[in-house]
């Protein structure tokens, strides 16, 4: 499976690539992910746990489909605060390290799922056949 970032000088600095193709593969739509559940760890009011934790619950998920977070080519992301945006480009570099980084859009919401929820990450990843 073939996957070409096109990153942007403006775009790597918010951790995301405006444009990623893929040749072969097979595609995973995963659900909306939040950081509230996945630990035992109360995170209410915790925006770094949370975007974290749902991370960790993206990849758990993705793994399950023969996939990791690498294979993730889009993200929308959704949170509670636009306050909450730069905090989350540091930390998605936390788990993109090689600056790969998926399409993304963020939007901010006035609530989740949840009322504790502070972050939601809906994504496609596309993985080796």
């Amino acid at each position: 499976m073939e996957k070409r970032f096109y990153p942007g000088p403006w775009q790597q600095q918010r951790a995301f690539s405006p444009a990623v193709a893929t040749k072969g593969g097979r595609i995973i739509w995963v659900a909306g992910h939040g950081g509230l559940h996945g630990t035992d760890e109360v995170l209410d009011g915790d925006f770094d746990g949370q975007s974290r934790q749902a991370f960790r619950n993206l990849a758990a998920t993705i793994a399950q489909a023969g996939g990791n977070l690498s294979d993730i080519v889009t993200m929308t992301v959704f949170i509670i605060d636009a306050r909450y945006g730069d905090r989350f480009t540091e930390i998605r570099k936390e788990f993109f390290p090689d600056a790969k980084y998926p399409a993304s859009a963020l939007i901010t919401v006035a609530g989740l799922a949840r009322p504790a929820m502070m972050v939601e990450i809906q994504c496609v990843a596309v993985v080796s056949d």
